[in-house]
């Protein structure tokens, strides 16, 4: 049998970034825990050993149990009955599997129960589970749900529900509603205190909600009487043992089948407070959406690796014309690009991963301490490279995982169409990536601003300073040409001065420095390591090809014809609405 962690080279590649030693210094706070927990490791080295013994258990547990459950659990699917949801039957394995593993708030410091592990090894983690069941990720990945009530909630809270967690419970963040999906400051969930029993009660109704029926759960709900958008918003915890929620309806989806997606009915449900008033979808569920983004970025990694992964092997074994279909240049070609992708997505969610991992261990240290100048510095750089990569990866790893489901079934051909071959749940799998937790075009919203800041011209100009191998030398001069050519379009876009004119380009602009990191990040792997050499020249090829293209066409687009693109949409409305 293989093992989802050893068999990936490029995951132990990720793992041993230099970064880490900086990571794990952080995060262990000197090997502290070493004399109150016999788990905890007793400097770095033992540390890097414990991070690389659990990431096996999951490779092992996601070969051996969860990747062959997952066809089953693709056609049983979740039920509801009374209420409540009952998991289809190799869910339950997983979940059994995973809790014995001691799987669950991996991420969690060690007095509550957890393994105290960084966001990257983590997250890795998540892209091994990814790979094995897309669906299954969502239910053991809402753990980092706990990172939010970590962050926010008091000590008793922290005890009282990040221990369960650790235990093997699950959890939720019940944000969505029928009239507020990416507008959550439409949010209309009522939150009323309850004077005689010293709590607060929730009424309304929850829809689109990922593990609906779950232990724990992450309200989002509007607790000042007379407002109507995001100052009006607290973030509250529900526990399952109260009651006073139900489950009305499971989505019968396009994919994902193995995680329930619910409608949720919340009568006079008694909750709990996190954190302060009126600071729910300001600094709360902004915290908990990029946690939640670097996990779809994750789960999309997984699901470009497997998706490469079916599309080679039947490429190899497909023999059409007297020779196996990977020999045609057309295939060839989709294979290669396929692998790029996925090593271009890779390396964008760790180098994310990192810098999320520096940012939150030094916000964490600032609890128990005031952070030397140094520090703050420390602090604030890998934050706003957090925020500036988080939506750029997500955007591209789920667009990349997209791409390459659909390629995995064109390589089958009409065989991929069919239910018989893995590629069919993947390619159903991958389409809610670029949807859920901020749908791509929000993504780009998130993004702009740091192109129009130049936080990420000036990371590229970081990595261009960097020292490569002499051989390397021709692919980063042609990504030297491509950041010159993504600033020049830069300079032309926000020159205008026209806002409209700004948004429309956003995407191809986000793209561009999307390219030329993706590009610069491949090329310091292919510097550390032959394995990816390939990966960098073709990945760097296709974001050339597609920047010279963004180039042509800013180049002959005016401000003047988003005329043509207001008035033929207004044509369509008008012609739609006098038919009907």
């Amino acid at each position: 049998m293989s093992n989802f962690y050893t068999d990936t080279p490029s995951l132990k590649h990720h793992l041993h970034h230099p970064l880490m030693r900086r990571i794990v210094e952080l995060k262990e706070r000197n090997f502290r825990d070493k004399d109150e927990f016999d788990y905890a490791p007793v400097d770095f080295e033992d540390a890097m050993d414990n991070y690389e013994k659990v990431l096996e258990i999951v490779g092992e547990i996601c070969d051996e149990i969860v990747a062959p459950n997952a066809e089953d659990v693709d056609h049983e699917g979740p039920t509801v009955s009374n209420g409540h949801v009952t998991y289809a039957a190799g869910t339950q394995v997983n979940l059994d599997a995973v809790r014995k593993a001691g799987l669950m708030g991996m991420a969690m410091p060690r007095r509550y129960g957890g393994l105290n592990f960084p966001v990257v090894p983590y997250i890795m983690a998540a892209d091994i589970v990814s790979r094995a069941d897309a669906g299954f990720e969502n239910l053991w990945g809402l753990q980092d749900c706990a990172e939010t009530l970590y962050e926010f909630g008091n000590e008793d809270q922290h005890q009282r529900y990040i221990t369960r967690v650790c235990a093997g419970e699950t959890m939720s963040m019940d944000l969505t509603e029928p009239d507020a999906g990416s507008d959550l400051q439409s949010v209309m969930l009522k939150a009323t205190y309850d004077e005689a029993e010293g709590c607060w009660r929730l009424n309304g109704v929850k829809r689109f909600i990922t593990n609906g029926d779950s232990d724990i759960h992450l309200v989002l709900a509007r607790s000042e009487d007379g407002t109507k958008d995001g100052r009006g918003l607290s973030m509250f915890i529900y526990d399952k043992q109260n009651g006073g929620v139900t489950v009305r309806r499971i989505e019968n989806k396009m994919g994902i089948k193995g995680s329930p997606t619910c409608e949720l009915v919340y009568r006079n449900a008694k909750a709990e407070l996190c954190g302060e008033r009126r600071l729910g979808l300001i600094k709360y569920v902004m915290a908990l959406m990029n946690n939640a983004r670097l996990g779809i970025m994750a789960q999309s990694v997984g699901i470009c690796e497997a998706a490469h992964r079916e599309g080679y092997k039947y490429a190899c074994e497909r023999q059409q014309f007297g020779k196996a279909i990977i020999n045609f240049p057309a295939v060839y070609e989709m294979v290669a690009m396929m692998r790029a992708r996925t090593d271009a997505s890779r390396a964008m969610l760790y180098e994310t991963a990192r810098f999320v991992d520096v940012y939150k261990a030094l916000d964490d240290i600032a609890r128990e301490r005031k952070l030397t100048p140094e520090e703050r510095q420390e602090q604030k750089k890998y934050a706003k490279l957090a925020d500036a990569y988080t939506p750029m990866g997500k955007a591209m790893s789920s667009e990349y995982a997209n791409q390459n489901a659909y390629d995995a079934i064109q390589i089958h051909g009409g065989s991929g169409f069919m239910k018989d071959y893995t590629c069919e749940r993947l390619y159903r799998d991958a389409r809610i990536t670029n949807i859920y937790e901020g749908t791509t075009q929000l993504q780009v919203v998130a993004a702009i601003r740091h192109v129009t800041t130049g936080t990420y011209l000036n990371q590229l100009r970081a990595y261009e300073a960097l020292e490569y191998k002499p051989e390397l030398e021709d692919l980063k001069k042609r990504l030297t040409k491509m950041t010159d050519t993504y600033e020049q379009l830069v300079a032309i876009v926000t020159e205008s001065q026209d806002n409209e004119y700004l948004d429309f380009m956003a995407r191809r602009l986000v793209e561009s420095a999307a390219h030329c990191v993706l590009g610069y990040l491949l090329l310091q792997d292919a510097n550390k390591d032959n394995l990816f050499l390939k990966s960098a020249e073709v990945y760097i090829n296709y974001g050339e090809s597609e920047i010279y293209k963004s180039r042509e066409y800013i180049a002959k687009f005016k401000p003047e014809n988003l005329s043509s693109y207001r008035q033929e949409t207004d044509f369509l409305l008008n012609t739609t609405c006098n038919n009907a």
